[in-house]
Order: C-alpha cells, then sequence, then structure tokens
C-alpha cells in the first residue's frame, strides 16, 4: 500500500468531525454545486459539499458532452441564455483547453422556406408543436448565434451550403437533404474529470473548504442537519446558516427532508435524455471529424459525434417523476437507432455495436407545457428563508445547463454572500481549471512534450496520452509514477498501474466504478470487458487492502452496476469462481 500526503477519505472524514457551525453547507455534488462550492471558496468562505454518491455521477456525467449555446433555445425567445452559453462556451474554451474544444457541426435541411410560420408561432407562444425546420429560419438563428460569439472572436462564422455541395460533401446523407448549414460550437472529453478538478482547485485555494463524496443528508433536527457515510454508515451532524440544495433532480426530494412541503412546493419537472456509444467505422468515417446537428422526422433535434474513436448518439426527452429512473430503455435505443436511419438510412447499427448506453435525468423547471421541448433550460434561485425550529436559509438551484456552470455557481455564490454578509473578493472569469493551468498552446505543445520524454525517459506515445488525459497535471502524475516501477495493465496497456494509482490515492475514487465511469474513459469508449474489470479490482483490492471476499463484493457490485445502468449485457450474469489475486500491487 502507499503511503500518501493526500487528504484521504479517513482524514476528511476527521476533518469534518471538528466542524460543527459552518456558514455554508452545499448539498449535491453536480457541476453547478461543485461551481457552487467553488466561488463560495475562493472567497474565503469555509463551504462544506456533500454528495451522496460520486462527484458528477447524475445528470452531470450523462450531459451529451457538448458546449455549446443552445442554437434552438432562439427558438423559444431564450436569447439571454443563449448569449450566456455562448459567453461561457468560450470561456471554457480558454480556461480548459486540455478537454474542451471547438467543433465542427452540420446540420442537414430539408428545404429553403418551411417552418416559417411555425417558428413565429412558437416563439411567441401560439404554438408548442414541433416541426421542422427550413434554411432560412436556421440561418436566421445562426447569424445570431454569429453575433453572440463575435466579442471573442473564437469561432468562424456559419456557412450556408446548396443542395450540390452538400451533397459532394456528405454523400452518406439521405436525399431529403437538400442543403445544409454548418457552424461551430463545442464538446468536452472529460466532463466527470473537469468537475473534480475543479474541487481540487478549490481545496488547494482555500484549505478550510471541504469536498466529500458518498456522504448524504438524511434529516434535520433544531436547525442540525444528519450527514451519514454511504460507505460505512457513520453519522454527522452540522449547523449551517445556510443550505444550498444543488441536488439537480433530487431538488424536491432534500426539500422535503429539510423543510415543510407548504413551503416550497414543487421545483422540478425533469426529463431523462439517453444516449448510446456505438462502435461503427462506417458511420464515424462519415461523420468526417464533426457533429451532424438533425431533426427527427417529428422535429426532434438528435445530435451525432465521434467520441474516443466511436460514435456518440442521442437524445431522449422523456418527462419522468422518478429521479432514480436513470436506465436507457429499450424504446430509447430503438428510437435513437430509428432518428440515426432518418439521416443516414444506408448504414446499418447492430445490437451488437451498441457497447454502452447512459442516461440522466435534466434538472429543469416545473412546467406545464405538453412538449418537453419548451420547457425552459435556463437556470433560477429560489430561496426560503429560515423559520423557527429551522435557523438556516435554503437556496435551490433550479435547472441549469453545463455550459453555464460557472456562470450559475457566482450567481448562486452571490446570493449566498448576501446571506452570510460576505463580499465578493475574486472572479472566476478568466481562471484557469486544473490541467488547462499553464497549458501550452498548440504550437508549444510540442517541446513542453519533449521536455517531459527526455526529463522521465518514457516514450513519446505514453507522454502524449497522458497529456490528453490530464493537461498540465502530467507534472503531478509523472513523479508519482517515477516513485516505483510502472507496468502497462494487462487487459488495457495504453493504461498504466501507476497512473490509476495516482488517480486513486489522489481523487477521491472510493469504489472500482468511480475509475472505470468518471475518472477514465475506459467505460464510455468500449473498453470494458470482463478481464480489465477484475485486474482494476484487484489493483484496488491491493491499494486498499481489501481481503478476498471484500474483493468478490466489490467485483460483483461492479459487473451488475455496469450492467444495469450502462448496458453492458456481457458483465451481467459473471459467475466469479476464480479467487482474485491481491497480492500484487
Amino acid at each position: 500500500m502507499l503511503n500518501s500526503d493526500a487528504c484521504d477519505r479517513a482524514e476528511r472524514l476527521a476533518k469534518l468531525r471538528r466542524r460543527d457551525e459552518i456558514p455554508v453547507l452545499i448539498v449535491g455534488g453536480g457541476i453547478n454545486g461543485i461551481s457552487t462550492f467553488r466561488e463560495l471558496a475562493l472567497q474565503g468562505v469555509p463551504a462544506i459539499i456533500v454528495e451522496q454518491q460520486d462527484w458528477c455521477q447524475g445528470a452531470s456525467g450523462a450531459l451529451s458532452r457538448m458546449i455549446h449555446g443552445g442554437l434552438r433555445y432562439l427558438e423559444t425567445g431564450e436569447f439571454t441564455l443563449v448569449k450566456e452559453s455562448v459567453t461561457e462556451r468560450d470561456r471554457l474554451l480558454k480556461n480548459a483547453p486540455h478537454y474542451v474544444q471547438p467543433l465542427r457541426t452540420t446540420v442537414p435541411i430539408d428545404a429553403y422556406c418551411s417552418g416559417l410560420v411555425n417558428a413565429g408561432k412558437r416563439f411567441l407562444g401560439w404554438s408548442e408543436r414541433p416541426s421542422r425546420r427550413g434554411a432560412l429560419v436556421i440561418k436566421a438563428g445562426l447569424t445570431l448565434y454569429d453575433l453572440y460569439t463575435r466579442e471573442s472572436g473564437v469561432m468562424p462564422r456559419h456557412h450556408l451550403a446548396g443542395a450540390k455541395e452538400t451533397r459532394r460533401q456528405w454523400p452518406a446523407f439521405n436525399d431529403w437533404v437538400k442543403c445544409s448549414a454548418t457552424y461551430y460550437d463545442a464538446w468536452i472529453n472529460y466532463p466527470e474529470r473537469l468537475g473534480y478538478e475543479l474541487i481540487e482547485d478549490t481545496e488547494q485555494e482555500n484549505p478550510e473548504a471541504l469536498a466529500l463524496n458518498y456522504l448524504s443528508v438524511v434529516g434535520h433536527a433544531n436547525g442540525r442537519v444528519t450527514l451519514r457515510d454511504e460507505s460505512t454508515g457513520e453519522r454527522f451532524t452540522l449547523t449551517p446558516q445556510v443550505v444550498v440544495n444543488a441536488t439537480g433532480a433530487w431538488v424536491d426530494q432534500l426539500n422535503g427532508v429539510l423543510l415543510p412541503p407548504a413551503e416550497t412546493g414543487k421545483m422540478i419537472g425533469g426529463t431523462k435524455g439517453s444516449h448510446l456509444i456505438i462502435r461503427c467505422p462506417e458511420l464515424l468515417a462519415a461523420l468526417q471529424d464533426g457533429m451532424v446537428y438533425y431533426e427527427n422526422q417529428e422535429g426532434r433535434v438528435c445530435i451525432l459525434f465521434p467520441y474516443f474513436g466511436h460514435v456518440l448518439v442521442g437524445s431522449t426527452d422523456i418527462r419522468t417523476d422518478d429521479p432514480n429512473d436513470v436506465i436507457c430503455s429499450g424504446d430509447e435505443v430503438r428510437y435513437i437507432l430509428d432518428s440515426l436511419r432518418f439521416v443516414f438510412p444506408h448504414i446499418d447499427i447492430a445490437d451488437k455495436d451498441i457497447l454502452y448506453t447512459f442516461a440522466g435525468i435534466r434538472p429543469l423547471p416545473v412546467s406545464d407545457t405538453s412538449v418537453n421541448g419548451r420547457i425552459s433550460r435556463n437556470h433560477s434561485l429560489k430561496t426560503i428563508a429560515a423559520a423557527p425550529g429551522r435557523p438556516f436559509s435554503t437556496v435551490c438551484l433550479v435547472g441549469g445547463k453545463w455550459t453555464t456552470f460557472r456562470a450559475f455557481g457566482e450567481q448562486a455564490a452571490d446570493r449566498v454572500l448576501t446571506l452570510i454578509g460576505a463580499r465578493r473578493i475574486v472572479s472566476t472569469v478568466d481562471m484557469a481549471i486544473g490541467g488547462g493551468r499553464n497549458f501550452p498552446i498548440a504550437g508549444a505543445r510540442a517541446a513542453w512534450i519533449d521536455r517531459l520524454v527526455a526529463q522521465y525517459g518514457l516514450t513519446r506515445g505514453q507522454v502524449t496520452r497522458w497529456v490528453e488525459r490530464y493537461g498540465s497535471r502530467i507534472e503531478q502524475l509523472l513523479p508519482f509514477a517515477a516513485q516505483s516501477h510502472d507496468r502497462p495493465l494487462k487487459n488495457r496497456p495504453d493504461y498504466t498501474v501507476n497512473e490509476l494509482r495516482w488517480i486513486m490515492v489522489y481523487e477521491q475514487v472510493v469504489v472500482p466504478e468511480d475509475l472505470l465511469v468518471r475518472r477514465t474513459a475506459m467505460a464510455i469508449a468500449g473498453q470494458l470487458t470482463c478481464a480489465l474489470v477484475e485486474e482494476i479490482v484487484e489493483l484496488f483490492a491491493a491499494e486498499r487492502g481489501w481481503d478476498h471476499t471484500l474483493a468478490q463484493t466489490h467485483l460483483r457490485r461492479t459487473f451488475t452496476h455496469l450492467a444495469s445502468y450502462h448496458g453492458l449485457s456481457a458483465l451481467s450474469d459473471i459467475a466469479i469462481e476464480d479467487p482474485l489475486d491481491v497480492s500484487q500491487s
């Protein structure tokens, strides 16, 4: 086992035991809760954030991997949201260049003038019926999109291509495609890692701030909030001045624990979005390293783009009152594949080509609209004042897009600062994140990589892979990996043992799934096999000192969860007979 100066879970829990009265307790470790934690801690507030599962395990880990302005929100009149989203997109391109990159996006279009009347009706609120949009409607939206992004000058302007040019560039498009529009947004390759890096940055800047995953809120009495460690069952109590409810789809559930129902009412009306990761070289080649952003037959917007050597396709938009309903259903799989055939009819996708599925509940504001696409994607804050027997105020975060997490966190923090009588002293507008700090620009990156190759005696391929995964944080990984003999994993040679040990020691990894699904891209990249999962659990067992029985328990749980929640059916009926070898570190 490793001796480390990292603040491990036992030390974090010990710090929590020493706390009692605190200014702010943030509940919910999705991207908006993490952002609020960062914003408050950087103002000197010793905030505590807790998450009942792992960081970014809910909707924040089930996004479409797009960092975008929300082109279609222009049609519903949400101009402020689109402008804020485009601005925050461009800031992420600058502040997190190791994970966020530009994405060329093409919209196939079936006509030039269709959709004008319906678009006008939807904008005025006279109609909720989705319909297909013609080239003129799309061009009008993209022209406004260009205006919003002009200040930063980051992205090229849009381009409208006629029938001949479209057919030449996109020969695999369906015959209904008459023209196309191309513009630029952005995508993120490791969203969950970016979420964790925000936490790490924050705790380094303010050592009094504390972040703990696998810690849930289970009760409240006389102003004291009770927390439970999901690993051990141990309970803790805290007396906060303000509670921030950043639980996303679970906002109403947490309010039910902390507050009388009459004080809040229902705030969230979530919708489920599911995605597929597909292995299809023909489809991957057809995308030409860009995204296709298209309308299905009924007008629902869908996407597909390259992702870790495969194709990400999505998504659905299904109303749900159960925030725990996070499994991509068979009906959703069929819907997504049908939508794919609508735009690429000659490319066949079989069930065996689906490598991975994921789903999340969008924490949208409660709405009585009959069309899910009409529900606002904007964010808002609802404050519930303190009351007798509950001396803390509660600030609820409702809605929110991944792209706008910084702005939403800033707004939430400013509300909290007012409540606790503090003020803002630091802005995060131009603050680099994690491995984006001191990340060399493209022209200087090759020389930087050459220096690291020479310094540590590694291959250029190895260093380049680590730069892609960790950005400038590779300079923390390399000395750690050099402390002891390193070797590639047997079942995934592009990862090394010490690389994964570094993640386990320093990144609040509690169970193997945290590593497989959120700290690495092994799962979503379609790389998981039974042998690889077993190897990872062996590594965990050796690192954490698990005995054989505990290792077997974790292995079964990991297999079951991957099969149930991510469609990895090959792992669903594993019979574990051979004992794990936990003697090798």
